[in-house]
Parts: C-alpha cells; sequence; structure tokens
C-alpha cells in the first residue's frame, strides 16, 4: 500500500536516522530478493535518500571518493516495502536488502517487504513512464496534466486515471478516494470532464485578476481547492501530520491513521470495483461510466468490525423454543446450566429432552407410614400365608 507520502516519509526517515552514520563491507542481499546484486564495497560510506513519486532513491557515497564510485539505487515499495534500522544481531524477516554500520554492536538499516513486491535496480535514472511528482513538483505535475488533456487515458473514468502514474505519481488507491470524497466527484464520472472543469475554472480565475499575489493565490485555493490541487494537499497532510500517521519511527500509530481517513475503508462507506479490478470507495451515486453488473457494497458498521475481531462475540448463545416464543423469557434471569441443557434437548427431540430430564429428576423423600396402615398390612400377609383368604383392598 506505500503511496507517495509513505515513500516520502521513508526517504525522511533515512536521512534522518542514517545521517550520521557511518557504513562499512559490502550490500548484503536475501536469495529471494527482486533486485539485482549491489556491486559496492567500501570500509567507510554514508547513505542519503531523495523521493519521488513512488519511487525512492539511495545514494552510497564512500567517505574517500577514490576508493569506490557512488552508488545509486531506485526503490519501488510495491505494496508491503519499508525501511528499517535494526540491530544487525536481529534482523526483520524479509529483509532483502541490507547496509550493515561500522560501529560496535554493529546495526542495519533494511529494506523488508513481506509480500515481495517491491524491487530495485542499479543507477539512478527515475522510470520514464512516471511523471512529475505530485509533492515534490507540483506546478510541473499540474502543468503536465492540463496540456495533455486529449490523452485518451482521460477517456476513462476519473478513479481509474487517478492511478496513472504518467500523470498522477504518487496517487494510490487510498488517496484517489480521499481526494474524491473531499470534492464530492463521483468515482466513475469521465476525467476529461473533470479535468476540463478544473482548467476552466484556472482561466476565469486568471481574467479576475491576473495580478494576484502568492498569498492570495494560496488563500484562494485553500477555499476552493480543486483536483489537482488536492492531489498535493491531501498527501501533505499525511507528511506533516503531528502525529506521524505513516512514518517508520511510529509504526504503530495506525489508529490515527485510521482516524484520519474520511472515506476510505471507512464505514458506511460504498465500494465498487473499477475496470481494472482495485476497489475505490464512494458516496453518493458511482457517475455514468461505473462497471455494469455491479451493485454498490456498503462498508460494514464498525459493531461488525469489533464482532469479526473478537473471538468470544463469534460463538452465539443458543436460545431454546421457549424464548423464541414468548418475549418475556429474554427478561428472565440466567437459568443453570442443568436447565439450560435440558431446554437444549428438548428443542432438538420431545422424546429424548423429556426422558432424559425424569433421569435427572431427584425422587422426593417418602413420607412415614401411619402405624394403622403398617399393623393392616401386616396382618394382610399373615393371613396369605395361612390361606384364610383373601383381606378386602383398602
Amino acid at each position: 500500500m506505500p503511496e507517495c507520502p509513505e515513500v516520502h516519509l521513508a526517504g525522511r526517515f533515512i536521512n534522518r536516522a542514517c545521517g550520521g552514520l557511518v557504513f562499512a563491507g559490502g550490500v548484503e542481499r536475501s536469495a529471494v530478493g527482486r533486485g539485482p546484486e549491489v556491486p559496492f564495497r567500501s570500509e567507510a560510506y554514508r547513505i542519503s535518500a531523495i523521493a519521488r513519486g513512488k519511487e525512492l532513491r539511495l545514494t552510497l557515497s564512500a567517505l574517500d571518493p577514490a576508493a569506490a564510485p557512488p552508488q545509486d539505487l531506485v526503490f519501488r515499495f510495491g505494496m508491503s516495502g519499508s525501511f528499517r534500522l535494526c540491530p544487525a544481531a536481529e534482523l526483520p524477516r524479509h529483509a532483502h536488502l541490507r547496509f550493515r554500520t561500522r560501529e560496535s554492536p554493529p546495526r542495519a538499516l533494511c529494506f523488508v517487504d513481506p509480500r515481495r513486491f517491491g524491487s530495485w535496480r542499479l543507477g539512478d535514472a527515475w522510470q520514464q513512464e512516471r511523471g512529475p511528482c505530485v509533492v515534490s513538483e507540483y506546478q510541473a505535475f499540474r502543468e503536465n496534466v492540463l496540456k495533455n488533456l486529449d490523452d485518451k487515458a482521460f477517456d476513462k473514468p476519473i478513479c481509474e486515471a487517478l492511478l496513472n502514474q504518467k500523470y498522477f505519481n504518487g496517487i494510490g488507491n487510498y488517496l484517489r478516494a480521499e481526494i474524491l470524497y473531499r470534492l464530492k466527484i463521483p468515482p466513475f464520472e469521465k476525467a476529461r470532464t473533470v479535468l476540463e472543469a478544473v482548467k476552466d475554472q484556472v482561466q476565469k480565475r486568471r481574467k479576475k485578476d491576473p495580478s494576484l499575489r502568492l498569498s492570495k493565490k494560496v488563500k484562494l485555493m485553500q477555499k476552493n481547492p480543486d483536483l489537482l490541487e488536492l492531489c498535493h494537499a491531501v498527501p501533505m497532510e499525511v507528511i506533516m501530520a503531528e502525529k506521524h500517521l505513516f512514518d517508520p519511527e511510529h509504526a504503530d500509530n495506525y489508529a490515527n491513521f485510521k482516524n484520519w481517513l474520511q472515506c476510505y475503508l471507512v464505514p458506511g462507506m460504498s465500494s465498487l470495483r473499477d475496470h481494472n479490478g482495485r476497489t475505490i470507495w464512494f458516496q453518493g451515486e458511482p457517475g455514468p461510466m461505473a462497471p455494469t453488473g455491479q451493485v454498490p457494497q456498503k462498508t460494514p458498521c464498525k459493531k461488525r468490525a469489533q464482532l469479526k475481531a473478537d473471538p468470544k462475540a463469534l460463538t452465539p448463545k443458543v436460545a431454546s423454543r421457549a424464548s423464541k416464543r414468548c418475549p418475556r423469557a429474554a427478561a428472565t434471569p440466567p437459568k443453570s446450566d442443568e436447565k439450560e441443557e435440558g431446554e437444549e434437548e428438548e428443542a432438538s427431540g420431545p422424546g429424548k429432552g423429556h426422558a432424559r430430564r425424569r433421569r435427572r429428576v431427584t425422587p422426593a423423600p417418602a413420607l412415614p407410614e401411619p402405624e394403622v396402615l403398617l399393623n393392616t398390612k401386616r396382618s394382610r400377609q399373615r393371613s396369605a400365608r395361612k390361606g384364610r383368604g383373601t383381606v378386602p383392598a383398602l
């Protein structure tokens, strides 16, 4: 899931945590890493990083330039890539590339990727198919979109066009949902229709007052932002958040990120799969270009999510027939285990339930017989032995 904010925060983390560290030796690569061996070795070198869109470039610079030329690596994070700095004796799982420090005990900067969709390549060149970064190259990004509206890429729905890295380098699944939700734009509206409206809005601003100062332009943008402005502003909210929504040093702050989200995975929002199979979250109507044959699905409420997370809540109590028939049964106090078992057996079959319940009943104590009845019973027994005839029944 790493998108533009997470990649930029990873670069910031590397520069801050590794700026004063000296690394030594070669670069270690796992057997299953999706990248080439790194032919770099130095007894003392430093590491710096720079991010652009969804790519991150590392530069390995030897302290003695004559010993080894600089080596550049460009990373793509895939779905689960990240960087961690940890003790070399406690390497995390799925650490596919490792840079060891020269200190004692040594530490290691690791590129960790559990799903192995991330990769790296040698050299300093960014991927050619990617346009300017929505964060670090905002003006170039904006011009690149508005001057190419005739491209067939904008014949698609706006939610699919936002994932086109040729024009929206850095925007991913959760960012597109948040951007469209804030502007109340249906996700399956035609992209060219939306962006031509942005272009017209810009021209109207210039005609009204071409000599606007930068400060006034910023205020107007904050009051009435357009789609391209939010493609810059929303990622910057994540990057500049005080609660460190996605910071490698604050990996346990996912709860803060969930609280920041307004649309993506939020209970009550609708979702559909676009024509590429990616799920888009939205509110209201999906738009005229929505895929046919699909019905928008509602994101379950929080109560259901808590039930799924709580294993005890997954085992429902078996209710008896009596409690289903009579609503008052729910208000009665809980019964003992034996009585509940008896009711469950009765519900499964009347014959078995009654028989088993009779076997569990404790017989009442016998009452003492009167002396008259005892004497009469003894006399009958004696007369029966002697054969004097039958005794009338009492």
